[in-house]
């Protein structure tokens, strides 16, 4: 390792192996800078990390560090502020977790209930990924590691925060929220990590970073990780960081692809993209496949083509639901589905084992987005292969791409569904066609994958609350009314209401229908041409004076003639006219 100078005040520095890279008078924002030029791996056991970490790690497989682990963790152990730098897929989640959970297991605890430690982090699924790597390397710790995103109903948040929780990874939004709510201190955090910075940033977030670097106690450690070091990042270490030391693991600031990642540039037709898209798919030693898109209508349209040539494929963007996405992911990381296809919303820090070829659909918009998307392969030192669709209007944008990043394929080769290179360059077999055979469909499909009741509307049934799947909640448990006894209830009847149309809801406490034979309080009269038809309405006063009928009871059958001896008076004859005339 090697330590030098930020640029602002050169002055010697200390660097000493095996020992804290420290420049004790530099108010600059890298207080040091440490590279890799000759970094290789090192057991943990050696970087002085406990014991019952290095046994989970262990037992996870992992006995050797990646360079920016190496580089960080003797640093971070100290307690001191880091700004790592580092490509995609080379291990950061590591390099801040361990010095985490140690300082976790070293220093005591004064709020049992309150977290010591926060991980910001710029999207759900980078949430819970990174949670799920700290409770495989704390196993041995019993740390309690609460992930808060949104999407998911409050309440089992809250219950988790109310129990007490050591370790909280969070999206800024819903940390807010809860902060806002007074369901969460961070009064007693005493490590904060700010992961993928840069993208928080592009993503809008920086007010809210800026809060929740305020709600924290001034004398903590802060780790600040990223791919990338914008202007934005560096102005947000000088405002926030104490002297940190900028740890980058590559010789150069310029940014570059994985290199054990195999690239292919293509220029297509998009009427023809999915011919050579769905070939592909059918290359030799094709494992999980990542395919991009520019927009969710796409990947929509992308996802349902695959599906109907016989692809076991997924589909995650921002317009569906986070149970979906869910869903989708844990689909793809089991294998049920081989083909995930997603906007750039799956781009930052998912990190799934096994993805061999990743797919751009459409161009990205720079080559930052085009490192983040192929760096979802050829992660952990694995091989993996990034193909790239370029169409004829996106030749200016790919230029730009190719000439930032150095990719000497400026003029892809115009490529259709037909071109021997295709075949030849991707190893697909000259017998494929645009239809995966048969004998081939073997992943079970989304449809095999349960899908997780995350309470997404915050509301629980089992808790005597209405059921979500009516309006009012007075549809439970099958009594719903069927259409026949709708129909037979009519339109005064208790199907509109239970209690006729326009009167009041006779329903007893208990919820059972009381409803009983109204009597009818006046007789509806039947009028032609504005008068009444009955004879006897159509009397004068003294007609009807004479012919009432006399005082006193009057008996039943004597009333019924009287009922039924009405008349109709004689139908008046309407005559045509024409512009105020008789037409006779």
């Amino acid at each position: 390792m090697t330590g030098q100078r930020a640029p602002e005040e050169p002055a010697p520095a200390t660097d000493s192996p095996g020992r804290e890279i420290l420049l004790e008078d530099a108010p600059a924002v890298e207080a040091g800078t440490v590279s890799a030029d000759a970094a290789h791996a090192v057991p943990f056991r050696e970087l002085g990390v406990s014991d019952t970490i290095c046994v989970a790690l262990e037992a996870a497989g992992i006995y050797t560090t990646f360079p920016i682990q190496a580089l960080t963790l003797p640093i971070a152990l100290g307690g001191h502020d880091i700004i790592g730098q580092a490509r995609t897929g080379s291990g950061k989640t590591l390099g801040f977790g361990i010095p985490l959970l140690q300082r976790l297991q070293d220093e005591p605890q004064a709020d049992p209930k309150a977290p010591r430690a926060l991980v910001v982090v710029p999207t759900r699924e980078l949430a819970i990924q990174v949670a799920d790597d700290l409770r495989m390397a704390s196993s041995g710790l019993g740390t309690r590691v609460l992930t808060l995103y949104g999407g998911r109903a409050y309440e089992p948040q809250i219950e988790a925060l109310r129990a007490g929780v050591d370790v909280v990874v969070s999206t800024p939004g819903r940390l807010l929220d809860l902060v806002g709510q007074r369901h969460l201190s961070l009064g007693e955090v005493r490590t904060l990590v700010l992961d993928e910075a840069d993208k928080m940033l592009d993503l809008g977030f920086l007010p809210d970073v800026e809060r929740i670097l305020q709600l924290t106690p001034a004398e903590r450690q802060t780790m600040m990780f990223s791919a990338t070091m914008a202007g934005e990042v560096v102005t947000l270490a000088r405002r926030h960081l104490r002297r940190p030391t900028h740890v980058r693991a590559e010789t150069i600031d310029a940014p570059a692809p994985v290199p054990t990642t195999e690239q292919h540039v293509f220029r297509t037709h998009h009427l023809d993209k999915i011919e050579v898209l769905a070939r592909v798919l059918q290359a030799d030693g094709r494992g999980l496949t990542l395919v991009f898109c520019q927009t969710k209508r796409a990947a929509d349209q992308v996802a349902a083509a695959l599906a109907t040539r016989g692809f076991a494929v997924a589909t995650v963007h921002g317009d569906l639901g986070q149970g979906q996405r869910e869903r989708a992911l844990r689909a793809f990381r089991s294998g049920k589905v081989d083909v995930l296809v997603a906007t750039d919303v799956a781009a930052r820090g998912l990190d799934v084992e096994d993805v061999t070829h990743v797919v751009n659909y459409e161009c990205p918009d720079d080559e930052k987005a085009y490192l983040h998307r192929i760096g979802r392969t050829g992660r952990a030192g694995k091989d993996g292969v990034a193909v790239t669709f370029v169409d004829w209007r996106d030749m200016q944008r790919w230029k730009l791409i190719d000439q930032a990043l150095g990719l000497a394929q400026a003029e892809p080769a115009e490529t259709y569904s037909t071109s021997d290179h295709l075949y030849t360059e991707l190893s697909i077999p000259r017998s494929v066609s645009g239809t995966l055979p048969r004998a081939m469909r073997s992943r079970a499909g989304l449809d095999a994958e349960d899908v997780e009741d995350i309470g997404e509307t915050g509301r629980q049934a089992a808790h005597g609350g209405p059921d979500l799947g009516s309006r009012s909640g007075s549809r439970r448990h099958g009594s719903a009314a069927s259409p026949n006894s709708r129909k037979a209830a009519g339109r005064g009847g208790a199907g509109r209401g239970g209690a006729g149309r326009g009167g009041a809801d006779r329903s007893s406490a208990d919820g059972s229908n009381a409803a009983a034979p109204r009597e009818r309080t006046r007789t509806r009269r039947r009028t032609r041409g504005g008068r009444e038809t009955i004879a006897a309405e159509a009397q004068t006063p003294s007609e009807a004076h004479e012919n009432a009928a006399p005082a006193g009871p009057v008996s039943a059958p004597a009333a019924a003639p009287a009922a039924s001896g009405t008349e109709r008076s004689p139908r008046t004859r309407r005559r045509r006219t024409r512009g105020g005339q008789s037409a006779s």
